[in-house]
C-alpha cells in the first residue's frame, strides 16, 4: 500500500515523504509558498479587504462569465487529489464539471456541478457519506482519491445566461502513485420522460479494467402509487442478454427497503443518509403522490464490483398497475455513475444542452 495517499486513520501516524498542496482562488496554482498573495487592486475582495491589504482575504472567490469555461487546477503530477470542497451560485445543473488525465483530451468526468455532489435538485439536503458531504449552505465536499501520473486538469464551464460566483479548494498530494493505480471517472446522464418500456441506462460503453464505486440519482416520479419496483442490473465483461449482477429493487439496491416507507404510519418516506448510502425526499411529504423527487446515493467503497474488460450498468422504472401488475414508468431520471478504470476514456454521449438538463 503506498501510505502517502491513503486517507484512512489507520495510517495517519505514518510519516511521508508526500507533498501536501492546495488550490484555491488564494492560490491559483498551488505553488509552494503562494497563497494569499493577490495584490489588493487585483483582489474579487478589494472592496472588503481595503482596509487591511495585501493577505487579508483579498480574493477567495472567482466569477464565471455567462458562456466561459474557468481552470480551477491544472497540476503536473505524479500526485492524487485528495479533496474538493466548493460553494456555488446560479443553476447547479448550468455549471459543468470536467476532469481531465494525464494527456487525454477527453474528459473522464463531466457532469453538472450539483449532481457530482449528489444534490441533483437545486435544493440543500444534508449528504454525510464517506465519499461525499454536502453541509450547510451549500458547502459540496468530496474525498474520492483521485491518483494521476503526468497531469490533472479540473474546468467549470458556466451555461448560464449570467455570472457565477464560485469559491472552491483543490487538496492534493505530490508524490508517487502506485503501478496498480486507476483513474477516477464520474458520467452524467438524464432521460426525461423515460420511454415506455425502456430501461433506464446508468453507464454503457466503457473499456477497461476497473470498479464500479457509486451512483447517485435524482429522481422524479410522474405517477401516483410506488414507483421503485425496479431491478438494477451490472453487465460485466462480456455478459450480453443478461447480466452477473442483478437486485432486486430500486430501494434495496440503495440499501433502505419496503418503498423506503415510516414502518410506524405508513404515511411517510423516511430520509436517511449513512455512510455508504442515503435517500432524501423533495417536495410534498406524502407518500404515493405523483410528481415526488428524490436523491439517491449508494457507494461502493466496502463493495466495488470488479471489472476486467467493460461494464454497463441499467435500472428498471417500475411500479404497479391494476391486476397486481408491473407499471413501466415515464419518469424524469438523471444519474451519476463514479467509478475507476484503466485509460484511456472512451467517449462519453453527449451531455445534452442547458434547457434538456433543466430542472423546472
Amino acid at each position: 500500500m503506498y501510505h502517502g495517499m491513503s486517507n484512512s486513520m489507520e495510517n495517519l501516524f505514518r510519516l511521508s515523504n508526500v507533498q501536501s498542496r492546495s488550490i484555491s482562488p488564494e492560490n491559483y496554482t498551488g505553488a509552494k509558498g503562494g497563497g494569499a498573495m493577490c495584490e489588493l487592486e487585483d483582489g474579487n475582495a478589494r472592496a472588503a479587504a481595503r482596509d487591511l491589504g495585501k493577505g487579508w482575504k483579498v480574493n477567495p472567490f472567482v466569477r464565471i462569465p455567462a458562456g466561459e469555461t474557468f481552470t480551477v487546477a491544472d497540476i503536473t503530477g505524479p500526485g492524487a487529489i485528495q479533496h474538493i470542497w466548493m460553494t456555488p451560485t446560479g443553476s447547479w445543473r448550468n455549471t459543468i464539471i470536467r476532469f481531465y488525465w494525464d494527456s487525454q483530451e477527453a474528459p473522464s468526468v463531466e457532469c453538472p456541478v450539483g449532481d457530482f455532489f449528489c444534490a441533483g435538485w437545486q435544493e440543500y439536503f444534508q449528504v454525510s457519506t464517506l465519499a461525499v458531504c454536502v453541509n450547510p449552505g451549500s458547502a459540496f465536499n468530496c474525498y474520492w482519491t483521485m491518483p494521476f501520473r503526468k497531469r490533472c486538469r479540473i474546468t467549470l464551464e458556466n451555461r448560464a445566461e449570467s455570472e457565477v460566483v464560485y469559491y472552491y479548494q483543490v487538496d492534493y498530494s505530490l508524490g508517487e502513485v502506485p503501478e496498480d493505480a486507476a483513474y477516477f471517472h464520474a458520467q452524467f446522464r438524464r432521460v426525461n420522460p423515460l420511454p415506455y418500456k425502456q430501461v433506464y441506462t446508468i453507464l454503457d460503453g466503457v473499456k477497461g479494467q476497473g470498479q464500479y464505486v457509486g451512483t447517485y440519482m435524482a429522481w422524479g416520479v410522474n405517477n401516483n402509487g410506488w414507483w421503485g419496483e425496479g431491478e438494477i442490473k451490472f453487465y460485466l465483461d462480456g455478459d450480453s442478454e443478461y447480466p452477473t449482477i442483478c437486485g432486486t429493487g430500486t430501494e434495496d439496491y440503495f440499501c433502505g427497503s419496503y418503498n423506503f416507507e415510516d414502518p410506524h404510519t405508513h404515511q411517510n418516506y423516511v430520509d436517511f443518509n449513512t455512510p455508504y448510502g442515503g435517500l432524501y425526499a423533495v417536495g410534498q411529504d406524502k407518500l404515493y403522490k405523483a410528481q415526488k423527487r428524490f436523491g439517491l446515493y449508494r457507494f461502493h467503497i466496502a463493495d466495488p464490483i470488479r471489472f476486467q474488460s467493460d461494464l454497463r450498468v441499467t435500472i428498471q422504472a417500475l411500479g404497479w398497475r391494476e391486476g397486481g401488475r408491473y407499471l413501466p414508468m415515464q419518469d424524469d431520471i438523471a444519474s451519476v455513475a463514479f467509478w475507476y478504470q484503466t485509460l484511456p476514456t472512451a467517449p462519453f454521449p453527449p451531455l445534452g444542452d442547458k434547457d434538456y438538463l433543466e430542472i423546472i
